[in-house]
Order: C-alpha cells, then structure tokens, then sequence
C-alpha cells in the first residue's frame, strides 16, 4: 500500500500557535463530568506530557477544591506547560484590593491569571445592571491591579465578545482597549453562546487588529452551533496566536472547541507548531485518557482520534485504500496515534476479508479460503451476529477455517439456578459450570449478580487451575440488541461483550434467542481468544507469522 504524504507538514514551525487548555476549568462545567482534585491534579500532569502551553485549572475564588488545587499543582514538576488562574473582573462598588475574587487570585500564586469581563452591552446594562463607562472603569481596575500585584502575565477574555461586536461594535472594541491599556498581555476573543459564524469572527478579528495591531490575540469558542472548530481556525487564520479550549470538546451545553481537532489541523493542514516535535502522535491517547478519567463515553466518530475516525467498512473503500490511503483518508491515522481498522460486516466484499488478513494474517493469501470466511461471514450477519465490534469473535472463525483452533475446555453442561426476588439486589443468582480441561473434570458453583455474572464467575473458577492468567481478564462492556422485535418475546437477542486482557480489549459477540445462551457464548469466546496463543500447538503453525 502507498504511504500518501502531506506536504503542509514540511512547513510546521513556520508560525507557533499557543494552546490554552480549560478543560479542567470550563470542561467540568459539561453535563455529567465532575472532577475530583486528584483527577485534575492527574490530568494537569496528562496535559503537560501532550505539550499544551498552559493549563487553566480553576476558579480559585469559587470553591474549596479549587483554591486547594493550586495549592497542589506547585508540587508537581511539569516540564511544558504553565498554570492559569481563572476569575473576574472586579464587582461593581468595590476597589480592587478590596475584591475577594481578584484577592484569591493572587494568592493562588498560579503562574498566570486569566479573568474575563463583559463585552456585550446588554449584558453590562441587565446583567450587572452598571454604565458602559463604569464597565470599562471594571476592565481597567481589575487587569492593572492584578498585572501590579503579580508581576506575571494577566490575559483577559472578553466574555460575549461577538455577539457584542454584533450588537455594538465601538463599545466592544473599547472594552479589549481597556483591558490592553491596562497591560493585559492577550486578548481572548470569546464566542460564549456558541452561535457565531465564520465569516462574522473573521470579520471581527479584523476590526480588533485594525484597532490594536499591537495586541496579541486568542480565541475561545462554544459549540452550539456546531462550527466551533471552524470559527476556531477562522480566528488563527485571521491572526489569532492563542487557541483556548478543551481535549474532546467537554464543556457547558454543547461544549467547548475540541483541541484534538483543532491541533491535528493546525499542525497538520496549516503547518502550525502546536506541541513539541513529536507530540501530536499523543492526541488519541490523551483523547481517550481524558473520557476515561471524566467517566464520560467517546464518540466513536469523533474526528482524528476517535475509534471510528479510519474504520473502513464498504467494500470499494477498503479495497481503494488498500491501494492508495489519500482516497478515503484525509491524514494518515499514525500521525495523531490513531489506528486503522478494517470493518466485516455484511457489506464487506473480498477486499475487507483480504486487508484484515494483510493486518493479521500476512501468511494466508488463498482466494477460496478467503471467499469461505467472507461468505460464512454474511451468512452469520444474516443470522443477527455483527463483527464490526467483535474482532475477537472474527479471530476465531479465522481460526476454525484454517484448523489453527483448540478449543480451551470441552463443555459438559451449565445450569442457572434461581433468578432471584425480583426487586431484592441482595438476592444473588447461582450457576453451575461443568466441564472437562487439559484431561481433568471440573465441577464449580458460583454466586453473581445476574445469571451471566454467575455464568462468568463459574467458568472463570473452573479454567483458572490450569489458566491462571484469567484472573486479569475483566469484563469491561455488554451490551444487548434485539435482532428480530417482530418475533416478540421469542426475537432472537444478539450480545456483545468487551474484555479487557492484558492491555487489550477483545470483543465478542453471541445470538441466540435465548440471552443467556447468547451471553454464554459471547464469554466463552473471550476467553478461547485470550488463550489463543497460550501453548504451542501443530494447528496453530498454520497462521504462520499471522499469530497474535
């Protein structure tokens, strides 16, 4: 397969882009993410290893969790990244010195601080209920105290700032003159409501840099409408050097810009230097580090870094990429640490089959053994299994193909014992597993929550004597689907399981109309692929180099 090239990628470092990460900050505020300290103390030390510029970890004015993470973070050693403080502008009727918010600020000894005040005048008429000027006077006060108080960099994000311009374009821009005057060392320009277009923050970017060609500019956009990546390069397009935003786009409503997104095109399409050289291999893991730790599920299409962003399924399509990746990949998934993946499925043609070997399976090439797994493959499909997340289950018909599959235990029965009360979470489900492994009989009980719980536990309890690396195989996802609802009650069921082993995650998958017997089979298969390789055998010799 030719390997395409991206010839913006000669010109990185022609032009540095400084990215601001919130997500610690405004990433928390999304809907279901709740960050312990220690989450963010991890995730700070997560973000600095990607190689961002700065790290906005909270409010220290807000909450106790906050003040005492800047109390924390100064213990860690971080080798790129610099920490930011975040707050507001003075309240109204106050002096500076005498604002409890601006004097947390300073204290939280963070080694810059990012306030943000009001841009829109509807907001400073009905919100702080204050003059125009006296919201200039807020600006003004607060940046000059803080920049004299510190002696460190103070940026300042103009809250609402399109939608102001929108409204009253002078007073916006006099607001960010206020703010520059008083020493602020960046102007972020914010889309608070999400619900700007490209061409208007285009246009307003180049009204702030004929104002102000002297200011450094950022940016820092919500997603409600759907373009926040674009209004993001839009901004670095029109000359924005900083880029605010947080990793997978968590954040209030719909969400922050994503980073990932914003980086792999800055970096890749523009030319941009957005992390240290060789960084930016890091953003799918530190994408889905990010949507483990806020326990939130990734979207499987989310671009550069998500599982699905290079999956091929279509046969024309793979068997084009196979030829040439450029025809159906825009950047080669290696450069943001990504994967390929080729997807079996009814849809599959022979060009899938053939790549999934190419992946595996280099040593197997037949023409007719391929045309036998393709067609077992849309038979079965027809029958309810689905393979596209079942690698593992696809594994091991390979194997029974091609004579490479012993089978771990020979089954002699498994029996359920009582369901349970219903609505009693105490009232645990009992099965039995016998079987017979490596010669020996095996009889064992177990308890679980469920009868597939205690399925699992039972058989789990019966190989572990002679497979004692099972006990890190864990059970991470399983889901059911009805394949045929027309059928009622009796429609068969299709189960797919994901294990976590050693590192990997295996799917599987079982139907039948019986959801313990699809659940069963969808277990037994895990384990058969986790011992796959567990002992030399003459079958297995017939994978050649294609063993796991």
């Amino acid at each position: 397969m030719s390997t395409p090239t991206t010839p913006t990628t000669a010109n990185r470092g022609a032009r540095a882009l400084e990215i601001y990460d919130t997500t610690l900050r405004d990433g928390s505020q999304g809907e279901g993410v709740n960050l312990s300290l220690a989450d963010k103390l991890s995730l700070t030390e997560a973000l600095d290893w990607l190689g961002v510029a700065y790290i906005e970890g909270g409010w220290p004015g807000s909450n106790p969790k906050d003040e005492a993470y800047f109390t924390e973070v100064k213990k860690l050693k971080l080798a790129n990244a610099r920490v930011a403080a975040f707050g507001s502008t003075r309240r109204a009727k106050t002096t500076p010195a005498d604002d409890d918010n601006l004097r947390k600020l300073v204290a939280a000894g963070a080694d810059v601080i990012t306030i943000f005040g009001k841009t829109w005048d509807l907001h400073v008429r009905d919100a702080l209920r204050i003059t125009l000027e006296e919201n200039l006077a807020l600006i003004t006060d607060s940046v000059a105290f803080l920049c004299q108080a510190t002696g460190k960099p103070v940026f300042y994000d103009a809250e609402h700032f399109f939608d102001g311009y929108k409204a009253n374009p002078a007073y916006a821009l006099d607001t960010l003159c206020a703010a520059h005057q008083a020493g602020a060392s960046r102007l972020i320009l914010c889309d608070t409501n999400g619900g700007s277009l490209p061409d208007q923050v285009t246009a307003a970017m180049q009204a702030l840099r004929a104002r102000l060609p002297d200011a450094h500019i950022g940016i820092h956009v919500h997603n409600d409408g759907g373009l926040a990546v674009a209004n993001t390069l839009c901004a670095v397009a029109a000359g924005a050097m900083q880029v605010q935003g947080t990793i997978n786009g968590v954040g209030e409503r719909c969400g922050n810009v994503d980073l990932t997104s914003v980086i792999a095109n800055a970096e890749i399409k523009l030319g941009l230097t957005c992390l240290p050289a060789g960084h930016l291999q890091r953003l799918t893991e530190i994408s889905r580090l990010v949507w483990e730790r806020i326990n939130l599920h990734a979207p499987v299409n989310q671009p550069f870094v998500g599982r699905a962003a290079f999956a091929h399924k279509g046969g024309v399509h793979v068997s084009a990429v196979q030829r040439n990746a450029l025809t159906y990949e825009h950047v080669m998934p290696e450069q943001v640490g990504n994967t390929r993946r080729i997807l079996i499925s009814e849809l599959a043609g022979r060009s899938n089959v053939q790549a999934k070997f190419g992946l595996r399976y280099p040593g197997i090439s037949d023409p007719q053994l391929i045309a036998k797994i393709l067609n077992e493959v849309q038979d079965r499909e027809n029958q309810g299994f689905s393979y596209e997340a079942a690698d593992a289950s696809f594994d091991l018909l390979v194997r029974r193909h091609v004579g490479a599959f012993d089978p771990v235990f020979v089954l002699h029965h498994y029996r359920i014992h009582g369901l349970g009360t219903p609505g009693d979470a105490k009232d645990l489900v009992e099965a039995t597993v016998k079987l017979s492994v490596k010669g020996q009989l095996r009889l064992c009980v177990a308890e679980g929550h469920g009868p597939v719980d205690a399925l699992n536990q039972a058989l789990i309890a019966a190989l572990l004597p002679s497979y004692p690396t099972l006990t890190v195989l864990h059970l991470v996802d399983y889901k059911v689907r009805v394949v045929n609802s027309a059928d009622g009650t009796a429609a068969k069921v299709r189960v797919l399981i994901e294990h976590e082993y050693q590192g990997r995650i295996l799917g599987t998958v079982g139907v039948s109309e019986n959801i313990i017997e699809a659940s069963w089979n969808a277990l037994v298969e895990a384990i058969e692929f986790a011992l796959s390789d567990r002992e030399p055998s003459a079958a297995a010799g017939r994978l050649g180099s294609a063993k796991q």
